[in-house]
């Protein structure tokens, strides 16, 4: 069994269940159960809060642990990456009153930063010859210049609107984060075996993701134009119909630029032109 730990709430929790969900691994999360066993696949889920998961599995407490790089960073924490995720992508970013004529990192010389991620403030200042008061706060950092806590802040930023809410704005852009795949380093053959599968579920999943399968009918003769606009995974799937001078295609497209293909198919004399999701991908 390999255990897995996982924030207990928020966004990324909400993107962690949602993954486990499309490779396939049965959770039925209950209120206040902070150990579940998957139904159908040899993995239990540990419910934590997201600055415990690195402790946790470094310490041997969770073999694996789906949590966000800024944590991971922060905590310093004896664990490897194994695998960056792709979703629940943020900042962490130095963040000034709106009023502030800023000119660079000169400013914040002498400044008081309020923040929760002081070791990776700490290295940042010490990189660029920066001396500054760290005040370190947990909770909502981004009200501290606002109450006279500090004279600015460093958090994490998404989408900006609550440095916005609290007249800040966005200076310095000091790391960028995204869920990462963290384990233990004494994980035993069999456990690896187990993350070997749930690392492959992973990725036929992400790899779905974002891609829809189109078929299509054409005439030979525009086989190489159409080969131009879709080269799928490696080349398109080219099948004759029974209709001379036919052939049926089949590829991948890429969700975001489905509408100019298809408009571009069309044009060139594609017709019965069917789009089908992908639920999983294997490479």
């Amino acid at each position: 069994m390999l255990r897995i730990a996982v924030q207990a709430k928020g966004r990324l929790y909400d993107e962690t269940m949602t993954m486990l969900s499309e490779s396939s691994i049965k959770i039925e999360s209950g209120k206040r159960t902070l150990l579940i066993p998957a139904k159908n696949f040899p993995v239990e889920i540990l419910f934590l809060r997201d600055d415990d998961i690195p402790q946790a599995v470094a310490s041997g407490i969770a073999d694996v642990g789906i949590v966000g790089e800024n944590e991971y960073a922060e905590k310093q924490e004896d664990a490897v990456i194994v695998k960056r995720l792709d979703f629940s992508k943020c900042r962490l970013s130095l963040a000034i009153p709106k009023a502030v004529d800023y000119k660079g990192l000169d400013w914040f010389e002498g400044k008081k930063i309020a923040t929760s991620y002081p070791r990776i403030l700490e290295v940042f200042l010490k990189k660029n010859n920066i001396n500054s008061e760290i005040h370190v706060i947990t909770g909502s950092v981004e009200i501290a210049p606002g109450i006279g806590l500090a004279d600015c802040i460093f958090d994490i930023v998404s989408s900006g609107s609550t440095l916005v809410s609290n007249n800040l704005k966005e200076v310095e852009v000091v790391m960028r984060s995204e869920a990462i795949l963290i384990a233990n380093k004494a994980l035993s053959s069999d456990k690896k075996q187990i993350l070997d599968e749930l690392l492959f579920r992973f990725d036929s999943y992400k790899n779905a993701e974002g891609k829809k399968y189109i078929i299509l009918n054409i005439p030979n003769e525009k086989i190489k134009d159409v080969c131009e606009i879709l080269p799928g995974m490696k080349a398109p799937t080219v099948t004759p119909l029974v209709k001379e001078g036919w052939s049926s295609l089949h590829s991948v497209i890429e969700e975001k630029t489905f509408w100019d293909i298809i408009s571009q198919l069309k044009a060139i004399g594609a017709e019965g032109i069917l789009v089908v999701p992908i639920e999983k991908m294997i490479l």
